[in-house]
C-alpha cells in the first residue's frame, strides 16, 4: 500500500510511516525524554530549595513557598472564596425570600443597628461553638442542601431542619414529612456552660467560609445564567471553634521513631464520619427518576450523552453520570487521618487503586488498572482547579502486558472516527443503529454495514453488542492498509564481549547454555533469523551459511571503518541452520578461554550490528562487562570513589558522549532495538551506555559484581532473567499513539522510546515488561463534559508475522470540586509519576533539586487539602485516607538508591535505579520503592490463597522499622529484585530446624541463598510464599538468608525506610517537618 494509506489509518504522517525513517539526526534532538530540559508542568513548577544547611535536620530549609498559581487558602483568609461548584441555582421566575447579610463564617459579629430577634436553632454540620455574648443577626430559613432548585408554582411546606446532604432535589408535588433535627454529620463538641443561641437553619456548604454577597456566577454544569439573588446565608460552620493548642510531641524513646506519650484530646481525634445522607442513602432517586443537576432541565444545555440507542448497549453513557459525585465515592477515601497520631496506616493487603465514580455498567467494562490508570480517577474541570489541588495529572501504561484473556478481532474494516482516528470503544454513544458519536472529539460517524453483524453472537443489527464496544482492551488483526511492507520476520542478533575480563566472569558459559536450552522457544516462525558477533579489540563475525560443516569466524581488525565481510551469510534462518548454531554455541566459551586481550570495542561492534539488521529490523542483545576502551564510543572513568553525593555529582548522570544516543536513534528509524546486559564489578558508565537502549525502546539489565563462582545468587538471577528474556513474547516495528478527549493535552513521556510527534512513540521492539508514563494538562475547560476518555493504540508486528493493533480505552468522570479530586487520587500512581519527574529533574538540574521537589510535592498537596477541603481546622498533620501513604512513599523515594545521598551508592547503581523508575510497570516499581516486610516464623493457613492446588500464606505487611524486628523471630522482606530472610539471634530452634535445616542460630551459613526442600509444614509454607512472590513478576528476585553477622545486614537495614538514616530523617521526624512547613 502507499504511504498515504498508512498515514490515513494510523495518523502517523508521511515521514513517520513504518518504512525507514527519513528524519535526520538533527530532528531527534527535539525528543522530550530523559535528556531533555524539563517542560512547564507540575514538578517543574514546584519551588525548589537550595542545598540544606548543615545540622541535624536537613529539611529545615526555610518557609515553604506555595505555587504562585494557587490562590491563598480560603480557610484563614479574610477574602471570600468563589461560589462552590455545588452552588444554588434558582429557577427563572421564582423570587427567593430575602435574607440578611451573612456574618463571617468562622466568627460572627452583629451588624451595627440590627437587633437580632430569636430564631430557630440550626443543625450542627461540622462543629459549632458559639461565642459568649454574641447574638447572630436574623436570617430567613432557606432550603438546606448543596444544590437547591425550587420548583415553579410549588410552595414547599415548612419542615424541621433536615439532615445535611450533598444534593437535595424537591420532587414536584411531593411534600416531605417533617423530620427531627439530626445529630451532627461529622461531630459536635459543645463548650461546657455555653448555650447555643437559636438561629435559622443554614444551608449545607463544603467550605466553612462565607460566600461573598454577590449574585452567583453561571453554574459550572450549565450555560444558563441564573437570576441575581440576595446574599446567601452562612455556611456549614457559623461559629469559630474554640482554639485548642496542639499537644507536645513525645520524645524519641525506644527503638522506633515514634513516642507512646501524650495523645490529642478526644475532640481532635479522627472521629469524622461521612454525612448521614451518604450513610443512610436518604436521597436516592425515586423509581423512574434520575438524580442530576438542574442544568439538564434546561433546553439550552448540551445533551452530550442523552442520545437514544438500542436497549442493553454498554456503550450508552448513562445520564445519571452527571449526578454522580461523592455519592458514589467510598466515604473512606475522604476520612481525615492525623498522620502524627495514626501509626498503623499500611493496609492489611495490597494497596488497591480507587474505583472511578462511573455508572456500574460502565465501570464493569472500564480498562483494567494494571494496564491503564490515571493519577486522578476524577478529572478536574479546569487547569485552575488542578493547580489548586497541587496533584500531578498523568497516565501510567503497561500496554503489552501478558493478559490471560484478550479478545482478538479479525476485520477488513476497523471502525474509527473520521476526524480524530479514535478506535470505536465501549464509551462511544450510538445516536441510533446507524450512527455513533466519538467520545474524544464528539463527531458523529456512520456505522459501516459490515459492523452491523456480530461475529460472536452471529446476529445482525446490534452494533452495540460487538466485541469492540464491549471490551476496553481489545486486539485487532490489521488489514493490509496498515502495512507499508510485508511484516518483518523475527530477527535476533547477539553481540558478546569476549575480552579477558568477560571470560573471567564466566558469563559466556551461562549465555551459551541458556541459548542452547531455549533455541526452540525463541518467539518466531519458519522465517526466524539469528546471528552472532563477538568483540574485544577486534570484531568477529560468524558465517553460519547452510552447507558448511562448521561455523566460520571472520575477523575485522579495522574497527575505525567497520564493514560486513559476508553480508548474506551472517544472519541465517534458524530452522535451516540450527545444527551450525548449536555447534557455535557449544564451542564459543572454549574459543576464548585463554585470551589475554583486555580491550573492549563496544562502539564498533554496535555499528556492525546496526549495519547487519538495518535492512530488516530486529533485536540486538549486547552483553558487556567493562568500560569501552577502543574505537568510537570509547569512554573514560568518571566515578570518584567514596565521594558523597552532592550537586557536583549530577554531571555524571548525563552521558559523556552522544555517540550511543545518535546510534540508538538510527536504530529506531530502522526498527532495531538494543537490549543491554551489563555484568561488571567495575564502573562502566551506564549513564552513557544506557542511551543505546533508552532511545531505541530497548531494556537495560544490570548485574553488579557478577561472577559465576563467587556470586552464585547473581548467577541464578542472570540465568532466570535470561530465560524469561529469550522466551517472552515480542512485538517488532511498533508505534504507540495516545489520544485523549478534546481539552486535554499530553506534554511529557517517560520510558524507553523515541518520540516521533506530540502523541506518537516509536518502539522498535515492544516487550511485556515495559511500562510508560505520561504527564498531562488541561488546555480547555471541561465544563460541558461529564466524562473524558483516554485511548492508547499499539500497532506492532507479532513474532508470527501478523500486523496487530492492541487498543486500551479508559473512561473517567469530570468533577468540579476539590473534595472529589482528592477522593479519587491514586497514591501509588502519583508516587510513580513523581519518581519519573524527579529523575528528569536530577539529570537536568541537580539531585538536591529533585529531592526538594519531591518534598514540596507532599507539602503542596497536603497544604491544599488542609486549606481548601477541610472546613474544621485541627492540629496535626492531616491527610485524606486515600493519600495517607503519600508522605511515606515520598520518604521512601528520598531513601531510594536513585535519590539518596550516600557515599556507599555507586554511580552505575544509581543510574540503573533511575532507569528502572522510568521504565518499570507500576506494581514492580512500587516494590523497589516501598518493600514488603512480613513475619516468617509463624505462617499459617488462615486467610491463605489457593492457587493451582497450592496453599499460599498471606501474612500481614509490617512497618519498615527496626522496631518491628524481634530477636525471637524471623522476617521476610520483599524488595522487588531481592528477597531477604532475616533470622533473629533467639529465633525458635524448631523454625531453624524445620525451615533452614540447621540445629542452631550459629549454624546458619553467612552466605545462604537457597532454602532446603524439607518435608515439614513450615518449610512448605515459606517456600510456597517465596515461590508465589517470584511468579508474580517478570524478573527473578534472589534470596539472601541473613543474620547479625552477615555482610548483607547493612544492605537489609537500608530498606527500613521508617528509621533514621544518613540519607533522610526518620518517618516521624519527616512528618514533623511536613507539618512545620504546612503550618507556616
Amino acid at each position: 500500500m502507499s504511504g498515504g494509506g498508512y498515514a490515513a489509518q494510523n495518523g502517523a504522517g508521511g515521514s513517520y510511516t513504518n518504512g525507514p525513517s527519513q528524519n535526520p539526526v538533527g530532528v531527534y534532538s527535539s525528543n522530550q525524554g530523559l535528556m531533555a530540559p524539563p517542560l512547564t508542568g507540575f514538578m517543574n513548577s514546584l519551588t525548589t530549595k537550595g542545598p540544606p544547611p548543615p545540622g541535624p535536620n536537613p529539611y529545615i530549609t526555610g518557609r515553604h513557598q506555595p505555587s504562585p498559581v494557587a490562590p491563598p487558602p480560603s480557610s484563614w483568609s479574610g477574602v471570600a472564596p468563589p461560589p462552590s461548584s455545588y452552588s444554588q441555582h434558582p429557577q427563572p421566575g421564582v423570587t427567593p425570600p430575602p435574607v440578611a447579610p451573612p456574618p463571617s463564617s468562622y466568627s460572627q459579629h452583629p451588624q451595627p443597628g440590627v437587633m437580632p430577634p430569636p430564631v430557630a436553632p440550626p443543625p450542627s454540620s461540622y462543629s459549632q461553638h458559639p461565642q459568649p455574648g454574641v447574638t447572630p443577626p436574623p436570617v430567613a430559613p432557606p432550603p438546606s442542601s448543596y444544590s437547591q432548585h425550587p420548583q415553579p408554582g410549588i410552595m414547599p411546606p415548612p419542615v424541621a431542619p433536615p439532615p445535611s446532604s450533598y444534593s437535595q432535589h424537591p420532587q414536584p408535588g411531593v411534600t416531605p414529612p417533617p423530620v427531627a433535627p439530626p445529630p451532627s454529620s461529622y461531630s459536635q463538641h459543645p463548650q461546657p456552660g455555653v448555650m447555643l443561641p437559636p438561629v435559622a437553619p443554614p444551608p449545607s456548604s463544603w467550605s466553612g467560609v462565607t460566600q461573598a454577597p454577590v449574585a452567583p456566577p453561571p453554574s459550572s454544569w450549565s450555560g444558563v445564567t441564573p437570576t441575581p439573588v440576595a446574599p446567601p446565608p452562612r455556611s456549614w460552620s457559623g461559629v469559630t471553634s474554640t482554639p485548642v493548642a496542639p499537644p507536645p510531641v513525645g520524645n524519641h524513646t525506644g527503638p522506633g521513631p515514634y513516642s507512646t506519650g501524650t495523645r490529642l484530646p478526644p475532640v481532635f481525634q479522627n472521629t469524622m464520619q461521612p454525612p448521614a445522607a451518604l450513610q443512610q442513602g436518604l436521597y436516592q432517586a425515586q423509581p423512574g427518576q434520575m438524580i442530576r443537576p438542574p442544568a439538564y432541565h434546561s433546553p439550552s444545555a448540551p445533551a452530550l450523552y442523552t442520545q437514544v440507542q438500542p436497549s442493553g448497549s454498554a456503550a450508552q453513557l448513562s445520564p445519571s453520570l452527571a449526578a454522580m459525585s461523592l455519592q458514589s465515592q467510598t466515604p473512606e477515601a475522604l476520612r481525615v487521618v492525623n498522620l502524627l497520631q495514626e501509626r498503623n496506616i499500611l493496609p492489611s493487603g495490597a494497596v488497591t487503586p480507587p474505583t472511578p465514580c462511573l455508572p456500574q455498567d460502565l465501570q464493569k467494562i472500564n480498562c483494567c488498572p494494571e494496564v491503564f490508570r490515571c493519577t486522578l480517577t476524577s478529572i478536574p474541570q479546569t487547569q485552575a482547579l488542578l493547580n489548586k489541588a497541587k496533584l500531578p495529572l498523568g497516565l501510567l501504561l503497561h500496554p503489552f502486558k501478558d493478559l490471560s484473556q484478550l479478545p482478538v478481532v479479525t476485520s477488513s474494516n476497523i471502525v474509527r472516527c473520521r476526524s480524530c482516528r479514535t478506535y470505536i470503544n465501549p464509551f462511544v454513544t450510538f445516536v441510533d443503529a446507524r450512527r455513533w458519536k466519538c467520545n474524544l472529539c464528539h463527531r458523529v460517524n456512520d456505522v459501516p454495514e459490515e459492523f452491523m453483524y456480530n461475529p460472536v453472537s452471529r446476529s445482525y443489527g446490534a452494533p452495540h453488542k460487538r466485541p469492540e464496544v464491549q471490551n476496553a482492551t481489545i486486539e485487532f488483526i490489521a488489514p493490509s492498509e496498515y502495512m507499508l511492507r510485508p511484516p518483518q520476520p523475527a530477527v535476533y542478533l547477539f553481540v558478546l564481549d569476549v575480552s579477558h575480563n568477560a571470560v573471567e566472569t564466566g558469563y559466556l558459559d551461562v549465555v551459551c547454555q541458556s541459548l542452547l536450552e531455549n533455541l526452540d522457544s525463541l518467539p518466531g516462525d519458519s522465517r526466524t533469523k539469528i546471528g552472532f558477533i563477538t568483540f574485544d579489540s577486534t570484531i568477529h563475525f560468524y558465517n553460519l551459511q547452510e552447507g558448511l560443516s562448521q561455523p566460520q569466524m571472520l575477523i575485522v581488525s579495522d574497527i575505525d571503518d567497520v564493514f560486513l565481510p559476508s553480508p548474506d551469510s551472517l544472519l541465517v534462518n534458524l530452522s535451516e541452520c540450527k545444527e551450525l548454531v548449536q555447534d557455535l554455541l557449544t564451542g564459543l566459551p572454549q574459543m576464548f578461554s585463554s585470551t589475554m586481550e583486555t580491550q573492549s570495542g563496544l562502539g564498533p561492534a554496535l555499528q556492525a550490528g546496526f549495519k547487519l539488521l538495518s535492512p530488516t529490523g530486529g533485536r540486538i542483545s549486547v552483553f558487556q562487562t567493562q568500560l569501552p576502551t577502543v574505537g568510537i564510543g570509547a569512554l573514560k572513568p568518571r566515578e570518584e570513589p567514596g565521594q558523597k553525593a552532592h550537586a557536583k555529582e549530577v554531571q555524571h548522570l548525563n552521558p559523556a558522549t552522544d555517540f550511543y544516543k545518535k546510534l540508538a536513534l538510527d536504530c529506531s528509524g530502522h526498527h532495531v532495538a538494543v537490549d543491554l546486559f551489563l555484568l561488571s564489578a567495575q564502573y562502566c558508565d551506564l549513564s552513557s551506555l544506557g542511551c543505546i537502549s533508552r532511545y531505541s525502546a530497548g531494556s537495560v539489565y544490570y548485574y553488579p559484581s557478577y561472577h559465576r563462582q563467587r556470586s552464585p545468587a547473581q548467577t541464578e538471577r542472570f540465568q532466570r532473567d535470561l530465560k524469561r528474556y529469550l522466551t517472552r513474547k515480542i512485538g517488532f516495528e511498533a508505534v504507540m499513539r495516545i489520544r485523549c478527549t478534546k481539552g486535554l493535552s499530553i506534554h511529557t513521556f517517560h520510558g524507553n522510546f523515541f518520540v516521533r510527534s506530540t502523541d506518537l512513540l516509536s518502539l522498535a521492539n515492544v516487550n511485556p515488561d515495559a511500562g510508560f508514563a505520561v504527564q498531562m494538562s488541561i488546555e480547555e475547560n471541561l465544563l460541558d463534559l461529564q466524562a473524558v476518555s483516554f485511548q492508547a493504540a499499539l500497532l506492532y508486528t507479532s513474532s508470527k508475522g501478523e500486523r496487530r493493533i492492541r487498543v486500551h480505552t479508559l473512561c473517567l468522570p469530570v468533577v468540579n470540586s476539590l473534595s472529589d479530586i482528592f477522593a479519587g487520587a491514586d497514591v501509588q500512581a502519583i508516587t510513580a509519576l513523581l519518581a519519573s519527574m524527579a529523575v528528569d529533574r536530577s539529570v537536568t538540574a541537580s539531585l538536591g533539586d529533585a529531592r526538594d521537589a519531591l518534598i514540596n510535592a507532599a507539602i503542596d498537596s497536603l497544604s491544599s487539602y488542609r486549606s481548601s477541603v477541610l472546613s474544621v481546622q485541627q492540629p496535626g498533620l492531616l491527610a485524606p485516607a486515600c493519600l495517607r501513604l503519600l508522605p511515606l512513599y515520598i520518604l521512601a523515594l528520598l531513601k531510594h538508591r536513585a535519590f539518596r545521598t550516600s557515599a556507599s551508592t555507586r554511580l552505575d547503581e544509581r543510574v540503573f535505579s533511575m532507569f528502572q523508575l522510568k521504565s518499570q510497570p507500576l506494581p514492580f516499581l512500587m516494590l523497589t520503592v516501598h518493600p514488603g516486610l512480613y513475619r516468617a516464623d509463624d505462617l499459617s493457613d488462615e486467610g491463605a490463597l489457593n492457587v493451582s492446588e497450592r496453599t499460599i500464606p498471606q501474612p500481614r505487611a509490617l512497618q519498615l522499622s527496626v522496631e518491628k524486628l524481634s530477636r525471637d523471630a524471623a522476617f521476610l522482606m520483599d524488595c522487588g529484585t531481592v528477597l531477604y530472610l532475616w533470622i533473629g539471634r533467639n529465633c525458635n530452634p524448631v523454625f531453624l530446624t524445620q525451615v533452614l535445616g540447621v540445629e542452631s542460630y550459629a549454624a546458619v551459613p553467612l552466605n545462604m541463598d537457597q532454602l532446603p526442600e524439607l518435608d515439614t509444614a513450615e518449610s512448605s509454607r515459606i517456600r510456597a510464599l517465596i515461590d508465589w512472590l517470584r511468579e508474580r513478576r517478570p524478573f527473578h528476585p534472589v534470596l539472601h538468608v541473613i543474620r547479625d553477622e552477615s555482610p548483607l545486614k547493612a544492605e537489609f537495614l537500608q530498606y527500613l525506610i521508617e528509621d533514621l538514616s544518613e540519607s533522610a530523617l526518620s518517618y516521624y521526624e519527616f512528618l514533623l517537618h511536613l507539618q512545620q512547613q504546612i503550618c507556616k
